[in-house]
């Protein structure tokens, strides 16, 4: 494969413009974005009315705070085309979120949304060191889900070959890699775990393997999980983040020259972060919730839109544009066990430091009596323990929980592959068993 590290020349111009450059060129389509908006979508026009404001009033880049916020109840509850800005035979595509609850959120594009969702995910696979005439293997899910085309069309724009092998059959997932021998994956953290898992189950040596970068997204992973997949793959592995509300993959990416934190593309996709419980937008640097307003959309333009993922904003180091932090939990799946707030990154980060555990796990929430309770449920990496190792070892992460993360919890250790392994897409962390309200 070619050199890894973007020289200058490889860069659009924009990638290298200046702050005052960018934000210009922000300004100009944020104004023409909420006014497309405004004028096309009615729950714009009846949302923007009632809070008192009109796109005419977006003056500079901070009066976007005085606009209300989007949030995937709006998506659902005008399921399904409702809050299309363009006349329907002129979208040409629609994806649809899996959600396990209620209505799909329901996205569409337009052919010129399609052609800038693909000039996206190509500047991310090129950011990851990805180039013309490499070979990616993609195992992101084909379909509904925004995650298996939105890599498919990025590729072919940077003038890759594409493997659409999507998720699932893992044995061939690993004799295709063998046999054709690409450069790159795409595919959720989780899963590559299961491919390298494979490999080792038929004999083989991952990190032997042609690999050399893993373009990794569509869940929340850790620094720990990187070093996990870097050490047992031989690969870099680097962070693409979007969601299909917004656009898709290719929100945001890393550069691997620098690994340290997604760049958002900010010309076509403007952050903010805000405090979950006020609305009040923050300074960089400040954790709170990540919301996305869209620059460029025409089927579906997004205002202010709430992601729910906890993160923060850090200044351009690789690009002009600045960068998210780690996704450290969602506002809206952090778990509240007697009082103390949980999320699933806190334990996944604690198992990881215990060399003789596997980074597989789930968190599994019962009531007991009137109060919740949380079993957290870990893998053996071997059965190398004898069963006093194993008791020792399951006091030793109960200890650990408790102190860092400061509740109590029961961990109960599986022999090795003891978790049911995910065939496609996103990782099962959580089981709640709750009883639902009535």
């Amino acid at each position: 494969m070619v050199q890894r590290t973007p020289a200058p020349a490889d860069l659009e111009p924009i990638e290298r413009a200046s702050r005052d450059e960018l934000q210009a060129l922000q300004l100009e389509r944020m104004q023409w974005s909420l006014k497309h908006a405004y004028d096309n979508v009615p729950h714009y026009r009846a949302a923007f009315d009632a809070a008192g404001v009109h796109p005419d009033d977006l003056r500079t880049l901070a009066d976007l705070a005085k606009f209300p916020f989007t949030d995937k109840k709006t998506l659902r509850d005008h399921y399904p085309f409702g809050l299309f800005a363009v006349p329907r035979e002129k979208v040409v595509r629609i994806h649809a979120s899996s959600g396990t609850t209620g209505k799909a959120t329901v996205v569409g594009y337009t052919r010129n949304d399609i052609d800038t969702w693909a000039g996206v995910v190509a500047r991310s696979i090129r950011a990851a060191g990805g180039r013309a005439g490499d070979m990616v293997h993609v195992s992101y899910g084909y379909g509904l889900f925004t995650g298996g085309l939105g890599a498919h069309y990025g590729a072919e724009r940077l003038g890759c070959t594409v493997i659409p092998m999507s998720g699932g059959q893992t044995e061939k997932q690993v004799q295709l890699i063998c046999d054709f021998k690409p450069e790159i994956i795409m595919v959720t953290p989780s899963y590559m775990l299961n491919i390298i898992e494979e490999f080792t189950r038929q004999g083989l040596d991952a990190a032997a393997s042609s690999l050399k970068v893993g373009i990794f997204g569509a869940e929340p992973w850790s620094d720990g999980m990187r070093s996990e997949i870097e050490q047992r793959a031989g690969i870099d592995a680097v962070d693409i983040y979007g969601l299909s509300e917004v656009m898709g993959p290719g929100v945001a990416s890393e550069c691997i020259e620098s690994k340290d934190g997604p760049v958002v593309w900010e010309d076509h996709f403007y952050p903010e972060v805000i405090d979950p419980d006020t609305g009040e937008v923050l300074p960089d640097g400040a954790e709170g919730e990540l919301v996305f307003t869209s620059l460029t959309k025409e089927a579906l333009p997004v205002i202010r839109y709430r992601t729910r993922d906890l993160t923060r904003l850090l200044p351009p180091t690789s690009r002009a544009m600045r960068r998210m932090g780690r996704i450290n939990g969602r506002s809206d799946d952090m778990l509240i066990i007697r009082g103390v707030n949980v999320f699933p990154s806190q334990i996944e980060e604690l198992i990881l430091q215990m060399p003789l555990l596997a980074p597989h796990y789930q968190l599994v929430v019962s009531r007991d009596g009137h109060l919740d309770k949380l079993d957290v449920v870990a893998e053996l990496r071997d059965g190398s323990q004898s069963q006093e190792g194993v008791t020792a070892l399951a006091r030793d992460l109960e200890h650990r929980i408790k102190t860092y993360v400061g509740v109590t919890t029961r961990v109960k250790l599986l022999p090795a592959n003891g978790i049911e392994r995910t065939l496609t897409g996103k990782a099962r962390r959580v089981i709640d068993q709750r009883p639902k309200p009535n």
